[in-house]
C-alpha cells in the first residue's frame, strides 16, 4: 500500500516523506481520528516525528487534497483520506463517534443548490446528528 500512497503525493507534486506516508497510512486505518490521534498513531512507528510535523504535514495533505478536513459544529477538526467523493457524515451527538454516509440520492446531486447566487459550487457539505448504537443502548439499559 506505500506505493499508492507514493504515487498519490507524486501525483499532487508532494515529497515522499516518512512522515507524509505515515499519516496517509493512519487516516487510512482510522478515518475521522484528530491531530493528537494522528500524532500517537504515527508516534507508535516513527517516535521522533514532531507534534509541527504532524500539523504541516496535515495541511499540506489537505491543501494538496489528498485529506479532507472535516468539523462539526462543536468538535475538534477531524481528518479523513476518502475524499473526492462530495460523502456526508453522522455524528452522535453523545460520544462525537463519526461515521461516512454515502449521498442518498446518487453521484453527489447535493452540488446543485436550489439557488446558488452566482457561486460556484465544488462541495457540499451535509451532517446528520443523531445517537450512535452503542449510546444508544447504554441510554436504554
Amino acid at each position: 500500500m506505500t506505493s499508492d500512497f507514493e504515487a498519490q503525493l507524486r501525483a499532487v507534486s508532494l515529497r515522499v516523506t516518512r512522515p507524509r506516508l505515515a499519516v496517509l497510512a493512519a487516516l487510512r486505518d482510522h478515518p475521522h481520528v484528530d491531530t493528537d490521534a494522528v500524532t500517537r498513531l504515527v508516534r507508535a512507528d516513527h517516535p521522533t516525528v514532531s507534534h509541527q510535523a504532524i500539523y504541516d504535514v496535515l495541511r499540506a495533505l489537505t491543501d494538496a487534497g489528498l485529506v479532507r478536513r472535516i468539523q462539526p459544529a462543536g468538535a475538534v477538526a477531524r481528518y479523513e483520506s476518502r475524499v473526492g467523493d462530495n460523502h456526508h457524515h453522522v455524528v452522535c451527538r453523545s460520544c462525537g463517534a463519526i461515521a461516512d454516509v454515502n449521498c442518498a440520492v446518487g453521484d453527489a446531486p447535493c452540488l446543485t443548490a436550489s439557488d446558488d447566487h452566482g457561486f460556484v459550487v465544488d462541495e457540499a457539505e451535509v451532517v446528520y446528528w443523531g445517537t450512535c448504537p452503542d449510546c444508544d443502548r447504554t441510554h436504554h439499559q
